[in-house]
């Protein structure tokens, strides 16, 4: 598809109403069936027409008219990581933190995640690091603890710092200083997470620092638990490297707690991670099923193009009979298609939308794509000098949903909100994104709502 068939997209599929219509039209031919359904492929991944998700889309589109509750007191932290010298040794306590005062919950939730509870070890190496330890570059890795222990006592000496972390919490983060910026005028977006974090003190320090960022851990600890861990090595070239740590708290069950949390939720956003861990795949549809008869729109993250293959059948199974937004970069989403990787992220959007109505595919360095209907819409990527790439997919999924959750009247501007959002994380050390830079984007946005010149002006 070319450009300039891409942005013709961006016109006629502009707004709420526009999406709805185009929903409307017949669905896909069978040739054009996900590889999932085809013979020998396992379960179909979804074995309905576009009605029923033009009556799901219809029956939300509220979340596409802007915040849902009333402003109230954000809690921003500019420094929500802290800093540790000298490296943390395995086996040392690290400090408590207690949570701050819980505020009495809103009536119903703008977003609610659910997804992996990390704290993150983040620190700078060079390749010699990685060599020296056997550790492919690039790449993500599940570990055991005494693993775990061998590489931060490696990092000992060095300059590192623990943040409540994951790909979800990195999203949700963002979210929540983009729907707390007074600036923009808006009113303040209520974000909440669930998950699964231990009794012990790292699990208080991720409860704690999320509560600083604005964003609700609204999950129990687990009674003896240990807190999963995610060590994040960057290299001079901007590349990282992750040593997954899963702890004895990752396991997810759908109590009436969380059902009662999804009742009261308008978006549900998924974490691919979760596919990954034992006996969570009933649990998910379980909450996705409940958001769906509760009218929520249901988000789901790729997270890991290995973690799509080793759960490809369950990961179709969710996203083709419930998501209504799915967020992949490009490896991520051909390993969906199983395409080549010779064949363009355009290619990748296009198959993936569809099925399912609103596909984001993030290709670096050259752009990114959002899907609707079959077809793809390119944004353009923003000026930026990579610092540390860790968070850029995060970020970008972030700025999707604010756009959304703001009734943005444009697709593509809000993929170049999503672009500029993740570019500015890009350009720094670390994951998150700042307090400053949320409210100077948060109000840009505002003002060029249905412009396509907003990434001119930041």
């Amino acid at each position: 598809m070319a450009l300039a068939s891409a942005t013709t997209a961006a016109a006629t599929a502009s707004s709420p109403s526009r999406l709805v219509r185009r929903f409307s039209s017949s669905p896909p031919p069978p040739s054009l069936l996900p590889l999932a359904a085809r013979p020998g492929a396992g379960t179909s991944p979804r074995a309905c027409s576009y009605h029923r998700f033009v009556v799901r889309w219809k029956g939300r589109a509220r979340a596409l008219v802007g915040g849902f509750s009333d402003a109230g007191a954000s809690e921003s932290d500019d420094d929500e990581d802290a800093a540790l010298r000298g490296g943390q040794r395995e086996g040392k306590s690290e400090p408590a933190v207690e949570p701050a005062a819980a505020a009495a919950e809103p009536e119903r939730w703008d977003v609610l995640g659910l997804g992996q509870a990390m704290v993150d070890f983040s620190g700078m190496v060079d390749d010699e690091f990685l060599e020296r330890l056997g550790i492919e570059k690039g790449t993500r890795k599940v570990v055991n603890h005494e693993e775990r222990g061998r590489v931060l006592r490696a990092m000992d000496g060095c300059s590192y710092k623990a943040a409540a972390g994951g790909s979800l919490s990195n999203s949700l983060v963002a979210l929540a200083r983009l729907g707390s910026s007074r600036s923009a005028g808006y009113p303040e977006l209520k974000i909440a997470m669930a998950g699964s974090v231990g009794s012990d003190p790292l699990g208080s320090f991720y409860r704690a620092k999320l509560r600083r960022a604005n964003v609700h851990f609204l999950s129990k600890p687990v009674k003896d638990g240990t807190t999963g861990t995610v060590i994040v090595l960057t290299t001079p070239d901007a590349q990282r490297t992750m040593l997954a740590y899963q702890g004895t708290s990752s396991t997810l069950s759908y109590d009436s707690d969380l059902a009662d949390l999804v009742s009261k939720s308008n978006v549900l956003i998924v974490e691919g991670y979760l596919f990954e861990l034992p006996h969570t795949i009933e649990a998910i549809k379980q909450a996705c099923e409940d958001a769906h008869k509760n009218g929520a729109l249901i988000a789901v993250t790729a997270s890991d193009v290995s973690c799509i293959k080793r759960c490809y059948n369950d990961f179709w199974d969710i996203v083709g009979n419930y998501a209504d937004i799915l967020f992949a970069n490009a490896y991520e989403a051909r390993t969906f298609c199983k395409l080549p990787s010779t064949d363009s992220p355009m290619s990748a959007t296009r198959y993936l939308s569809d099925y399912v109505p609103l596909v984001s595919v993030t290709d670096g360095v050259h752009g990114s794509y959002i899907g609707v209907k079959g077809e793809a819409i390119y944004i353009p990527p923003p000026p930026c000098i990579p610092v540390d790439t860790c968070g850029a997919g995060d970020a970008y999924a972030s700025g999707i949903l604010y756009g959304i959750l703001r009734g943005a009247s444009d697709l593509k501007g809000i993929g170049l909100l999503a672009s500029q959002v993740a570019a500015v994380v890009v350009g720094q050390q670390g994951t998150r994104l700042r307090v400053q830079d949320a409210d100077r984007l948060a109000e840009c946005f505002a003002h060029h709502l249905d412009s396509l010149e907003f990434c001119s002006d930041v």
